[in-house]
């Protein structure tokens, strides 16, 4: 493939990148080069060679996390030397942070003529933690435009409304620029928490508050959950609710991740955001153009197969111009999902998750 001159590739994985003229969503094959960042479309199952963008790191301004796009949170925004802003979606926390720090890195490389860096929007909180008023951090976190989100979370079959993750709150005080860094943002939390002004919400974070040190009490995870103290006169009370798909979707998310999946009936390829859960064992997938709520499809991994198939020719089931990297997995009921990993390892890395779980 094509990557500009042959250059060194830092970094490449598929990113969901929104569109400049239409505004919507897109998976595309994302490859960092130590001055710029270049994309292209996979037609069908394979990744085609003529590139589709370039965004150039010099003078850059990175912006991570970003979130002023309702139900995406791992957005980071890229701001070019000319203004123009790109905003990247990334299949988790983890690969979002990791994404962000290396494009911060390789700009930072740039120097500009003055000799100035690249800017990054983490680092320009002006306070200090000790001089931080709760109060109006949680008259802030109120605010109904600026504010915290508050939505439903899933935890162990029980769907809980009106509560925030703790992975969700500390994005929101980077983002607000309330803090420097996620573990000053965990610590700021942590003493919201400790003055009553947040309140747990679900076992995992009560857990968490009874046997952490006072400057742990809060959890910076996606399935740690809290609400205001007194969001029953606020903001509305948090209810529990148990349903199937509740129960589906409770489990521990192991891994997450962007895979090509072969449809069942027109036999097409299409990039989808995978979620492998435990307790109970489930994957399930959802349309990255759209959100990481409510699943496409997902099935149960309990007497589940799960096999690697060789790149040499096309397995039988298998339809279109792939790229390799194939494993099929059987369920019990006899559905045959074929899926493509971006890379032997990650292929490997998905089958082990995979058949712990079965």
């Amino acid at each position: 493939m094509d990557t500009d001159n042959d250059s060194t590739i830092l970094r490449e994985g598929f990113l969901v990148k929104r569109g400049h003229v239409v505004h919507n969503w897109k998976a595309r094959w994302f490859v960092l080069m130590p001055d710029k960042l270049l994309y292209y479309k996979y037609e069908g199952g394979k990744r085609d060679s003529c590139q589709r963008g370039k965004v150039l790191l010099k003078d850059c301004v990175l912006t991570c996390p970003f979130l002023e796009y309702e139900n995406r949170p791992l957005v980071f925004k890229l701001q070019t030397a000319n203004g123009v802003d790109h905003f990247l979606e990334a299949c988790s926390r983890e690969e979002r942070d990791q994404w962000a720090g290396d494009i911060s890195a390789a700009a930072d490389k740039l120097r500009t003529a003055t000799g100035e860096k690249v800017v990054n929007q983490q680092g320009k909180a002006g306070s200090r933690l000790n001089n931080i008023d709760l109060s109006k951090v949680l008259d802030s976190m109120y605010d109904v435009h600026t504010g915290i989100r508050m939505s439903n979370h899933v935890e162990q079959g029980s769907t809980y409304s009106n509560c925030f993750s703790g992975s969700e709150v500390v994005d929101w005080l980077v983002f607000m620029q309330l803090t420097l860094t996620r573990v000053e943002a965990v610590t700021l939390a942590s003493a919201l928490l400790e003055e009553g002004f947040l309140r747990t919400v679900g076992l995992r974070s009560v857990e968490a508050l009874r046997t952490a040190g006072l400057s742990e009490q809060f959890m910076d995870d996606s399935c740690a959950l809290y609400s205001f103290s007194d969001s029953m006169k606020k903001r509305g009370c948090v209810k529990a609710e148990t349903s199937l798909s509740a129960v589906e979707l409770s489990g521990k998310v192991v891994k997450r991740g962007y895979l090509l999946k072969q449809g069942h009936r027109r036999k097409n390829w299409k990039v989808r955001l995978f979620v492998l859960r435990s307790e109970p064992a489930f994957l399930h997938y959802y349309d990255p153009t759209k959100d990481d709520i409510s699943p496409v499809g997902g099935f149960s991994l309990r007497g589940c197969l799960v096999s690697s198939l060789e790149d040499n020719g096309v397995p039988s089931g298998v339809k279109g111009n792939i790229q390799g990297n194939l494993f099929k997995i059987i369920t019990q009921s006899d559905t045959r999902y074929f899926i493509q990993a971006p890379s032997h390892q990650e292929k490997m890395d998905w089958i082990e998750a995979i058949r712990e779980q079965t």
